[in-house]
C-alpha cells in the first residue's frame, strides 16, 4: 500500500530530480577533497542538500528531512570556517549520502523511509561538534551525543514517558519474564565510519567494538519495509527507466518533420486521383516523381530526429565513477584521480544503461590492479598521484570509449603462464599466442592473476562481464598496454541499437542478414583451395588457415550443394568462413524484436524494402549451438567442432 496516495506523480518528479542531484553532490564531494577550500563547492554541496530536504519536507518524509538537515548543517560550518574538512570527516558525509540514497530507494518503493541508521546520525552529531579530528585515518570515533535520539532509547528507563514497557512487551510476544537490562545496553557504544570494503558501496556506518545501539521504539537498524535489511533493499536491481529528458528543440524538429509529411502525403493523394481520372501526362508523372522524392527524403530526415530522441550524454552514466574510483582508492591506500572527458558525447540510452557494469569493472580494474602504491611510483619515479582517464568521443557512426591508466602495465608473458597455470590454456597453445592474443586472454572466464581472492577481486568474472556485454552491444574490446607505463582499454560501440547495418545473404531464396561489424571480407569458395583437417573443412585465406561454416547446417537445413562464396567474419576472437549460396547486398535494418517467440540463433528481425520479412541471425548463440569452441588467440589458430 502506497504512503503517497495521490503524489504519486510529484514523488516519481522529485526522485528524478533528486538522483540526479545527489550524483552532482557525490562529484563535487569527491572534487571538495582536492580542494577542501573551495567556497563554490562548499555552497554548491550545500544547497545540494537544502533543496533535496525541501522536496522531503513538502511530501512528509520527515526522516529524509532530519538526515539533510544534519548534513546541510555540517556544510554550513564548513563554509563559515567553523570545521575543517579532512578525511575523516568526508566519510562521515560519504555515509551521510549512502543514507540519503537508502531513503531514496525505499521512497521508490512508494512508502516513507524508516530512521537513518543511528550511527550516522551520532556521527554527524559529533562532526558538527568537532570531535572528529582525533580520530585514526579511516575512521571516525565519536560518542553518542546527549541528544541524539539512539542514545535517548539506550539510557531512558523502562518506564520513561512516551517509551514502551520492553519487559511487558518481551512477556507478551515469548510468555517469559525477563528484565529490561536484557534488552538494553547500559551504556552508549561508540560509533565508527568505516572505509568499505566494496568500490562501489559508498562509506557505510557501523558500531566499533560493540554492538549497534537500538534506534527508537524498538526499531533495529536494519528493519526495512516490507521485512527487507538494508543490503538486501541496496542489492535490488532499480528497474530500467522507462523516461527520458529530451531537449524542446529535437522535439519541435519532429513535429515540423511530421507537418511536412503530412503535407506531402496530402499532394500525394491528390496526384493519386488525377492518375485514376486518366491524367497520365508527363507533368503530372515528374510531380509525381517529385513527391515521392521529398517524401523519402523527409521520412528519412523524420528517422534520423527520432533516434536524436534517444540519445543521451554520456556523463549522466559518468558522473557515478568519481566517487567509486575515490572510495577504492581509499581502501588500497592508493592516491587515484578519475579525470573524465568527453561526457557531453551522445549515445542511445539504452545502451548507457548497459555499459554501467562493464565501465564499473574497467574503473575497479584499473585502480585495483593497473596504478600502483605511492610508494612503488615514488620508487619508479612517478608523481605519487595516479591518473585514470575515462573518456568519451564519437568516431563516424561509432562510439569509442577509452579507460586508460599509467600504472604498471601487464606483462603479456605472465598473463599466459597464469592461464596455463589455472588450466584454461595448455602449453602448446600459449606457445602460439602473440602479445594482443596473450592480452586477450584476461577475459577468458574465471582468468585471475590475484593470488587470493579479495573483496574487490581474484574471482575471474570482471573482465568476462566486461567483454561478455560488450558484445551484446555489437562492440569490441582492445587492449594495449606497456610494462611501467600503463593500459590502456579501447571500447568500440555502434551509435545507436535500433538500426544496424546488415549483410544479407541468401540460401536459396530465403535471405538472412548478418551484423555488419562481424564481416570482414567476401571471397568465393573455391572448392579446389577447400582442404580437410581433422575430418573439417578448412580454407587458406592469407596464410591464416580457417574453418569453413555452412550457414545452412548452422541453422540446420539440410546442404543440398557446396556453398559458392564465403564470408569471412569475426566474432569477437573467432575467425571462420561462412558458407552461403548468394547476396542480395547491404542495408540499415531496423530492428524488430521478438518478444513472444524467438528462435535460438535469432537476434530480431526486419522488413526490406519489398515487404519481405527477414531474419536477423546472432552468429555467438548459433555458433554455440553448433557446437563451435574457438581457442581466445583467434587469427591463425585452428578452431575445433563438437
Amino acid at each position: 500500500m502506497s504512503d503517497f496516495g495521490g503524489m504519486e506523480d510529484l514523488l516519481q518528479d522529485f526522485l528524478q530530480e533528486a538522483h540526479d542531484l545527489l550524483s552532482d553532490v557525490d562529484n563535487k564531494l569527491v572534487d571538495l577533497e582536492k580542494t577542501p577550500d573551495d567556497r563554490g563547492l562548499l555552497n554548491d554541496i550545500f544547497r545540494g542538500f537544502h533543496t533535496v530536504k525541501g522536496g522531503a519536507g513538502f511530501l512528509n518524509a520527515s526522516e529524509l528531512v532530519t538526515l539533510c538537515h544534519l548534513t546541510e548543517n555540517l556544510f554550513d560550518r564548513l563554509r563559515n570556517g567553523e570545521l575543517e574538512l579532512n578525511p575523516e570527516l568526508m566519510d562521515v558525509i560519504m555515509a551521510a549520502t549512502n543514507g540519503v540514497r537508502e531513503m531514496f530507494n525505499e521512497l521508490g518503493q512508494m512508502v516513507q523511509p524508516q530512521p537513518a541508521d543511528p550511527q550516522v546520525i551520532a556521527a554527524l552529531r559529533s562532526a558538527l561538534e568537532g570531535e572528529h579530528n582525533s580520530v585514526p585515518h579511516g575512521v571516525v570515533e565519536a560518542p553518542l551525543a546527549p541528544h541524539d535520539v539512539a542514545a535517548e532509547a539506550v539510557s531512558a528507563p523502562s518506564g520513561a514517558p512516551g517509551d514502551p514497557d520492553w519487559d511487558k512487551l518481551h512477556s507478551a510476544v515469548t510468555g517469559e519474564t525477563a528484565t529490561h537490562g536484557e534488552f538494553m545496553a547500559k551504556e552508549a557504544p561508540a560509533v565508527a565510519v568505516v572505509v568499505p570494503k566494496a568500490a562501489d558501496v559508498p562509506a557505510t556506518v557501523t558500531a566499533a567494538g560493540a554492538a549497534p545501539a537500538p534506534s527508537p521504539l524498538g526499531r533495529r537498524a536494519t528493519d526495512r519495509p516490507n521485512g527487507q535489511p538494508t543490503s538486501a533493499r541496496r542489492s535490488e536491481e532499480r528497474g530500467r527507466e522507462n523516461t527520458i529528458r529530451v531537449d524542446t528543440a529535437r522535439l519541435d524538429q519532429v513535429l515540423n518533420l511530421s507537418g511536412e509529411i503530412g503535407l506531402t502525403k496530402n499532394r500525394l493523394t491528390s496526384l493519386r486521383a488525377d492518375i485514376l481520372a486518366g491524367k497520365n501526362d508527363s507533368e503530372t508523372l515528374h510531380a509525381l516523381d517529385q513527391a515521392v522524392s521529398q517524401l523519402d527524403l523527409l521520412v528519412s530526415d523524420l528517422q534520423n530526429s527520432v533516434m536524436k530522441t534517444r540519445m543521451q550524454p554520456i556523463g549522466r552514466l559518468f558522473q557515478k565513477y568519481p566517487r567509486i574510483a575515490r572510495d577504492l582508492a581509499r581502501q588500497l591506500g592508493k592516491d587515484v584521480e578519475l579525470v573524465l572527458s568527453g561526457e557531453e558525447t551522445e549515445v542511445d540510452k539504452t545502451m548507457i544503461e548497459d555499459l554501467a557494469d562493464p565501465l564499473i569493472h574497467l574503473i575497479r580494474n584499473a585502480v585495483d590492479h593497473g596504478v600502483e602504491l605511492p610508494a612503488e611510483r615514488q620508487a619508479c619515479g612517478k608523481p605519487v598521484k595516479s591518473l585514470v582517464r575515462l573518456e568519451a568521443r564519437q568516431e563516424g557512426d561509432h562510439i569509442v570509449l577509452i579507460i586508460a591508466d599509467d600504472g604498471k602495465g601487464m606483462s603479456a608473458e605472465r598473463i599466459r603462464a597464469k592461464a596455463v597455470e589455472k588450466a584454461l590454456i595448455t602449453e602448446e597453445e600459449a606457445n602460439t599466442l602473440d602479445e594482443r592474443q596473450s592480452l586477450n586472454l584476461i577475459f577468458l572466464p574465471g582468468f585471475s592473476t590475484m593470488a587470493q581472492v579479495s573483496d574487490v577481486s581474484g574471482r575471474g568474472v570482471g573482465m568476462d562481464v566486461v567483454k561478455t556485454n560488450i558484445q551484446k552491444l555489437n562492440g569490441s574490446v582492445e587492449i594495449r598496454s606497456e610494462q611501467g607505463k600503463g593500459s590502456v582499454f579501447v571500447i568500440s560501440l555502434p551509435l545507436t541499437l535500433a538500426i544496424l547495418p546488415v549483410l544479407l545473404v541468401l540460401l536459396g531464396d530465403q535471405p538472412f542478414a548478418l551484423p555488419l561489424s562481424m564481416v570482414r571480407e567476401i571471397l568465393p569458395i573455391d572448392r579446389d583451395r577447400v582442404q580437410e583437417v581433422g575430418g573439417k573443412e578448412t580454407l587458406v585465406v592469407r596464410g591464416e588457415v580457417l574453418p569453413v561454416l555452412t550457414l545452412a547446417r548452422l541453422l540446420g537445413w539440410p546442404v543440398e550443394q557446396p556453398p559458392e562464396y564465403g564470408v569471412f567474419m569475426q566474432a569477437a576472437e573467432r575467425s571462420f568462413i561462412l558458407g552461403v549460396d548468394s547476396f542480395a547486398g547491404r542495408d540499415d535494418a531496423v530492428i524488430k524484436s521478438l518478444e513472444d517467440f524467438k528462435p535460438k540463433g535469432v537476434a530480431g528481425v526486419t522488413t526490406l524494402s519489398n515487404g519481405q520479412i527477414v531474419l536477423i541471425l546472432d552468429m555467438k548463440e548459433l555458433l554455440s549451438d553448433f557446437g563451435m569452441r574457438a581457442d581466445v588467440g583467434g587469427g591463425g589458430r585452428m578452431l575445433e567442432f563438437g
